[in-house]
């Protein structure tokens, strides 16, 4: 089968890697493909703090790019290039999550959320409002919007890693380990995250479904609601911390 009829070279590297399994042209082609994890890599970058060294993003994402070329088959009809762009993507968020990059201010701030959340829920009976939230944790409604945009760079990525990213690294975390909500097998956990999602108020289940399943950004979704994209980051940021508080409840994470 051709996979890159327009790149002779690059065909052949991919004959002697699928055929003979020739580790020079594994290496040729990580050479080839690295651009791709660089692209990958300043996307995910691109909403995090500058103290995170985007040559960690890339170095994490090269592990993704190796597996991907060990593991693709081009008889399942599928482009390398896309094959491959989920498992960099989803290799650099784990390699960003062990480089435990958030301030423990930031983290300290979005449990205390999250602690918020689930105190109101208990009391009320439905999710809080902002000014709830604000007057729980004896902040103004300014304050609380500043938590929620220094809050907002820990919630990027797929959900199950946005989730996982709010957890607190364990003392003896070592390079096997896992975040709790990755003990679970991935079915079983997004069967919980879904069941919980329903019982969100509206507008948070609209901004997770917008930009987790329709793949929309942040500023498409403001159009879509009406307001700034700066309130959407809140709306979304405020849904994963709300969603925290409730897979806690469950005794997920």
């Amino acid at each position: 089968m051709s996979i890159v009829p327009e790149d002779a070279d690059l065909q052949m590297q991919w004959t002697r890697w699928l055929n003979r399994r020739n580790m020079a042209a594994r290496d040729h082609l990580i050479v080839h493909y690295s651009p791709v994890v660089k692209f990958v890599a300043g996307r995910v970058g691109a909403g995090l703090p500058s103290s995170v060294d985007p040559g960690d993003l890339v170095s994490s994402g090269v592990f993704g790019l190796i597996d991907a070329i060990e593991r693709f088959d081009p008889e399942r009809g599928v482009k390398f290039e896309t094959f491959a762009v989920p498992r960099i993507r989803g290799a650099v968020y784990d390699g960003l999550r062990k480089l435990d990059w958030v301030p423990r201010s930031i983290r300290s701030r979005a449990r205390n959320v999250e602690r918020a959340f689930s105190e109101l829920e208990h009391k009320l009976g439905r999710g809080p409002t902002d000014e709830e939230l604000a007057t729980q944790l004896n902040i103004s409604g300014s304050e609380l919007t500043r938590w929620l945009s220094a809050i907002a760079s820990t919630t990027v990525g797929p959900l199950d890693r946005a989730i996982a990213a709010g957890t607190e690294p364990a003392a003896d975390e070592g390079p096997g380990s896992e975040a709790p909500a990755s003990v679970l097998e991935d079915n079983e956990l997004s069967q919980i995250m879904r069941a919980e999602i329903k019982k969100l108020p509206e507008r948070e289940k609209l901004v997770l479904s917008l930009y987790y399943d329709e793949g929309l950004t942040l500023a498409e979704i403001g159009e879509v609601l009406g307001v700034t994209e700066s309130r959407v980051s809140q709306i979304h940021t405020k849904s994963v911390l709300h969603l925290r508080s409730r897979l806690t409840s469950a005794g997920v994470g």
